[in-house]
């Protein structure tokens, strides 16, 4: 009789300690999720200032560019997607569209030299370079927090709670990085004088 409380004793206490490593392993699943999304709050504010200062970059250019009205209209279209997108892997997909439809303005600025010599162009262009440089950092931060996350959620054995709770590997934030800019970024720069 000893024997089998000893035996009743050891698993439940087995079991006991199964069941808080599950709950310490769920709550680091809800930190590391609230950390990425707290990161991805602080890419949304720069998103936002980008999506104010497109439009007065977009009509500063149609009076230089008019006849590029393609390529004007896909970044106005580009920016409504963005503005509209609702979850962060929306919002992702979103910004990667709009920073290749502003990669196609940037052709377009070259081909009209006294558009670039404009004081209120050169003014956005500014602002616009300043907020990209931001949201570098703050993706650099976003991203950290998914690889932990996405680490996290994999590793084994807390990949059986994740997968009970509904936990899932997140999506990386890569804006403005194509695979042609990617092969561009490998090579050795070309400098002209």
């Amino acid at each position: 009789m000893k024997v089998l409380w000893i035996f009743l004793l050891g698993v439940l206490g087995c079991l006991l300690v199964l069941f808080i490593w599950a709950i310490t392993k769920y709550n680091l699943f809800i930190i590391l999720r609230n950390n990425r999304e707290n990161a991805f709050a602080n890419i949304d504010v720069q998103l936002k200032q980008r999506h104010d200062l497109i439009p007065q970059l977009v009509e500063t250019v149609k009076g230089y560019a008019s006849h590029e009205k393609e390529t004007l209209d896909r970044i106005v279209s580009a920016r409504s997607g963005a503005v509209n997108a609702k979850s962060i892997n929306e919002k992702i997909a979103a910004e990667s569209m709009l920073t290749s439809a502003l990669a196609g303005l940037k052709i377009i600025v070259e081909a009209y030299p006294d558009l670039k010599a404009n004081a209120n162009f050169m003014h956005l262009q500014e602002e616009i370079a300043d907020i990209e440089n931001k949201l570098a950092a703050v993706r650099r931060y976003f991203n950290s927090a998914t690889k932990e996350l996405n680490t996290a959620i994999e590793v084994f054995p807390a990949n059986i709670i994740a997968g009970i709770f509904g936990f899932r590997k997140e999506m990386m934030l890569d804006l403005g990085t194509s695979e042609v800019e990617r092969q561009n970024m490998q090579g050795t720069p070309e400098i002209r004088f």
